[in-house]
């Protein structure tokens, strides 16, 4: 076959080819759409998530009530004034002057509003050993970060005169302010040092400083252009922070790999001897299927996180679809174009010793490289016993996931997500010791139709003590008038403190035993019951009935572009069983290093004992999408060796070996990626990008090198199976044939030519 007889079909071989002909009209074109997407968006502006939609459940419906009232709360702020030794007790003169400096100080910077002191609110501990002084901060809680230093130079000049007494702050402010100077850069660090980090591999995996940079500048360009589309499509799906981050993180991730399966076949086909308008044609029609292939089903993953009907997960799932369709357009039509117009230019920079020409050749002359010849050596095991290999890698896998069967969820608290190593996550430990729950109480938000009706008070001072009564609070129950809107706050610290089990057993006998007897009993009063305790478990059961439903639309749509891309039952049932295997290795390892602590010194994890409630749904999402991009792109080259008349052992030889530095290249950009973020000093970052890069490290070693070609040996002609049936099935693979290959044409088992 000559090198103008190539023939191709397919999105991806006409899009690649328009480009390479109309090489500055594809660039041109993208370049305007980033520039107009980015304009667009500029112009139009941010709609961020409600925090009412934020949230679900009774949670929900209190942040409604407050947010259609029109009452914006402030910032709350706490002063622990507590015994160092436990000699001195609230009643001694020592420790009421010290009160009466706080309350004095911190009205003195102007900067606050309904200071209490404990003697009139009882805020005193059981021991009397521990008092509150609260307040609130003046002007938008959203910025009393910004605001609250004066306040604690005032607490500590305060705490420098008594110095038998601690006397630290803690509240909203003081956290914001606290985590800001603490964290606050953690997250640009991390996506700035990904960018280098993603370069250096690709130089090594290049050799050359111009083909490394297209896939980054690719990827950019994405993000950029996605940036601009998430503030328009936010005016009908509001968007916030968390979004914009994992749309980064995904959009590096996929638009990096996606260019350079991309441009490492361009540059495979120019070794073995194309000229390089057909290098590109094959290119645009093998690796430019497969990215579509392995994109659509990623978006697929994605807009599963649309059925859970929480904002934040909508919003990122939104974005990390949008993200991953733009990588994917980019690379079948704008890197043609590059390519084209770079030609050997493509080749610019080279680095000596990294450079391909630089390595040794095999003995047929086309480059090899570490990474195949490891897995070639590993192949010859597999499949020379691929039902021992089977086997053992699965049970490996399964053993690796066992973990995951006693997998808890919980929102993390204060010092589960931070540690013990700032003196604030200490005020709130001792703050929970001498009051329980003080630090995070519920808050019941009650509306009537006349919040001071004789009966309305009469209810809110039964539920006042039968809070306490039922043993779900020690007390002091608070309860705060808003008699303009007719609504009450009532704040109530559970029993169980920073233990959200026992807490979350307390939160229950307020909303199913009190409520119901007290102001359950007056008609037209709601009061729904909210706070960080009633927030976790209720985004937990409205988590759990999205599991059902989103896990049924990811694997169904995946399935089915499976069997449409490969015409193969076979191929779309053993893709979707690898995935799920690998998906659980992923969550027995994050349950076994931040759940149990095996090895958690190792990644900065002691002490977490708990998942984040969003982590094991988003994983589930993302690494389904993520693994398409090996599996895909592999078995679609062993599709063309057996198309072309390779037997079924060899064709898997050839797939993987001549992916095995491509792959190996995707697999430890994305790991490296991930891994940043697992440096992060949140550890529900920390979970996320260990949970990352552990799954595709997985993926790419023993799920494509071991697991895949030990399943596809011993299936054999099988993997081809499609039933009759389904024959009328629409035809999504393609005809690329770019390598002639000796021995007859593969045929099935009814002497028919094999069409896979």
């Amino acid at each position: 076959m000559g090198n103008g007889d190539i023939r191709v079909r397919g999105f991806a071989a006409r899009a690649g080819g328009w480009s390479a002909r109309h090489r500055w009209a594809a660039v041109g074109i993208w370049v305007l759409f980033v520039v107009l997407a980015m304009g667009l968006g500029s112009a139009m502006g941010t709609v961020d998530v409600k925090e009412s939609d934020q949230l679900s459940g009774e949670t929900h419906t209190a942040a409604k009530i407050i947010e259609d009232a029109g009452i914006e709360e402030p910032a709350n702020e706490t002063v622990l004034v507590q015994a160092k030794d436990g000699s001195l007790k609230a009643t001694d003169t020592e420790f009421r002057n010290a009160v009466a400096s706080v309350v004095e100080a911190v009205e003195r910077t102007g900067k606050v509003t309904d200071v209490t002191s404990p003697y009139d609110t009882k805020t005193i501990s059981k021991d009397g050993r521990s008092a509150l002084v609260q307040f609130d901060m003046r002007g938008d809680s959203d910025t009393a970060g910004d605001r609250v230093e004066p306040v604690l130079d005032a607490v500590e000049g305060v705490r420098k005169e008594h110095s038998s007494l601690r006397i630290e702050e803690i509240g909203g402010a003081s956290m914001m302010k606290t985590f800001s100077d603490a964290f606050g850069d953690d997250f640009q660090k991390a996506e700035y040092s990904a960018v280098p980090v993603a370069l250096g591999i690709l130089l090594i995996a290049f050799g050359a400083l111009v083909a490394a940079l297209l896939p980054v500048a690719l990827a950019l360009t994405a993000i950029m252009a996605t940036m601009g589309l998430m503030s328009i499509v936010s005016h009908w799906q509001p968007m916030d922070d968390t979004a914009s981050s994992v749309m980064l993180l995904v959009g590096l991730a996929v638009g990096v790999d996606y260019c350079l399966f991309y441009l490492r076949r361009e540059r495979e086909e120019r070794a073995a001897g194309r000229d390089a308008e057909t290098a590109l044609r094959i290119a645009a029609a093998t690796s430019g299927r497969a990215v579509i292939v392995s994109g659509v089903t990623v978006c697929v993953a994605m807009a599963g996180m649309l059925f859970t009907g929480l904002a934040t997960f909508e919003a990122m799932g939104l974005a990390s679809l949008m993200v991953v369709a733009v990588a994917m357009v980019g690379s079948v039509t704008v890197l043609p174009a590059l390519l084209s117009l770079l030609g050997e230019r493509v080749e610019k920079g080279r680095i000596p010793f990294l450079h391909p020409d630089k390595r040794r050749k095999n003995g047929t002359g086309s480059r090899t490289s570490e990474g195949s010849r490891f897995w070639s050596a590993v192949l010859k095991v597999v499949l020379a016993r691929p039902a021992v290999s089977l086997a053992v890698a699965t049970g490996a896998l399964l053993a690796v996931a066992a973990p995951a069967l006693g997998m808890k969820t919980q929102q993390l608290t204060l010092d589960q997500e931070f540690g013990d190593s700032l003196p604030i996550v200490q005020t709130y430990n001792r703050l929970n010791d001498a009051f329980p729950g003080g630090s995070e109480p519920a808050e019941v938000v009650v509306k009537a139709k006349d919040i001071n009706a004789p009966e309305v008070k009469s209810a809110l001072a039964d539920f006042r003590a039968r809070a306490i009564s039922s043993g779900a609070s020690r007390g002091p129950v608070e309860i705060k008038l808003h008699d303009a809107q007719n609504l009450a706050y009532v704040y109530v610290p559970l029993v169980g403190g920073s233990d959200l089990d026992k807490a979350g057993e307390s939160l229950d006998t307020l909303r199913d035993d009190v409520r119901p007897a007290t102001l359950g009993k007056v008609e037209g009063v709601e009061a729904p019951i909210t706070g960080q305790v009633a927030g976790s478990k209720d985004f937990n059961d409205q988590l759990g009935g999205a599991v059902a439903p989103v896990f049924a639309f990811v694997v169904v749509f995946a399935f089915a572009l499976m069997l449409l891309s490969f015409r193969s039952l076979t191929i779309a049932v053993t893709s979707i069983v690898l995935n799920l295997l690998s998906v659980g290795a992923a969550y027995g390892i994050l349950v076994a290093v931040f759940q149990h602590g095996w090895g958690a010194s190792l990644v900065g994890a002691e002490g977490v004992g708990a998942i984040i409630t969003w982590l094991p749904l988003f994983l589930f999402v993302i690494l389904f999408g993520l693994s398409m991009d090996y599996h895909v792109f592999v078995v679609s080259r062993i599709r063309e060796a057996r198309l072309r008349g390779l037997a079924t052992k060899d064709a898997i030889r050839h797939g993987v070996v001549t992916t095995a530095g491509v792959v190996t290249s995707a697999a430890v950009i994305m790991v490296a990626v991930f891994a940043i973020f697992g440096t992060l000093s949140m550890q529900s970052m920390k979970q996320m990008g260990v949970g990352l890069a552990a799954a595709v490290l997985i993926d790419a070693t023993i799920i494509r090198g071991v697991l895949l070609p030990a399943v596809m040996a011993l299936l054999g002609e099988r993997n081809w199976y499609l039933p009759k049936w389904l024959h009328r099935l629409p035809d999504l693979t393609h005809d690329e044939t770019p390598q002639a290959v000796a021995g007859p044409a593969a045929r099935d088992g009814e002497g028919e030519p094999l069409k896979v």
